[in-house]
């Protein structure tokens, strides 16, 4: 692979993980629509690896008391704000673990990678975005998470499964739908991903291990460095937008890549 295409697919990743558009439907389009090669597994894994320190640095206050809590979780007790914490992110990463064993056993993961269903996909939960953002109401904060809502926020978050969806669209719209702001909607969908992106970065990596190699293991070093740049900058700037601004111009985006994805799949 080209070092113009290892540091493209970094920024691809980088840049759309956390926004509302769809990381997986971006790198699945790349050599759709462009012809170049499949970047593989490894750089999917170190490209995620990425993404996961960006957050992880960004929302790191958050994840110190998650960890914390841990180990009062551990021993069966939730009277601590980590210890909650850490609970309702577990559980809202279980939907997603189920549904995509379910996806990889059965081999539907492969079968979902067209370019008509990511284009359908980006309209249909675009507009899904638009309808939960403009109707959900505001008063619920971050600190009010619960048991109820971290299963429901992933219950869609296992639908983002499905490329072209995102999964940080589909747990703000959630979360949106469940009464939370915009930031706090985002900030939780942020928390969920960090799990999520270790369960399917372990999973991932499981199949890359027997063709690792000293090239390899460079690309990938590469592309998890420009990875992390990116989606720092990208996180940064839609939780400072989000003061101020809301989902719209993601749904724009979406709602155009969509149709233009629809016409070239049907042309």
């Amino acid at each position: 692979m080209s070092l113009f295409q290892l540091i493209l697919v970094a920024l691809i990743q980088g840049l759309t993980e956390f926004l509302p558009v769809s990381s997986s439907g971006h790198l699945i389009l790349l050599p759709s629509l462009t012809g170049m090669e499949d970047q593989g597994q490894a750089i999917d894994v170190a490209v995620h690896i990425g993404t996961l320190f960006a957050v992880i640095i960004y929302f790191w206050a958050d994840v110190r008391i998650a960890i914390g809590g841990i180990g009062r979780l551990a021993k069966g007790r939730v009277d601590t704000q980590g210890a909650r914490l850490a609970l309702y992110l577990g559980i809202a990463t279980i939907p997603v673990i189920i549904f995509g064993l379910i996806l990889k056993l059965t081999g539907m993961d492969a079968m979902l990678r067209s370019v008509a269903l990511i284009g359908w996909t980006m309209l249909i939960f675009g507009l899904v975005l638009y309808w939960t953002d403009q109707r959900g109401a505001t008063a619920k904060t971050a600190p009010d998470w619960s048991t109820k809502d971290a299963l429901i926020m992933g219950l869609w978050q296992a639908i983002a499964l499905i490329p072209g969806t995102s999964r940080s669209g589909a747990t703000i719209s959630g979360a949106r739908q469940l009464g939370y702001a915009r930031e706090d909607a985002a900030k939780l969908s942020m928390l969920m991903s960090i799990p999520t992106i270790i369960a399917s970065g372990a999973v991932l990596g499981l199949d890359v291990i027997s063709t690792a190699n000293m090239q390899l293991a460079k690309d990938s070093l590469i592309a998890a460095v420009f990875a992390f740049v990116a989606a720092l900058l990208a996180l940064s700037l839609m939780m400072r937008l989000l003061k101020s601004v809301s989902f719209t111009p993601y749904v724009i985006y979406r709602i155009f890549l969509g149709i233009g994805l629809l016409i070239f799949a049907y042309s």
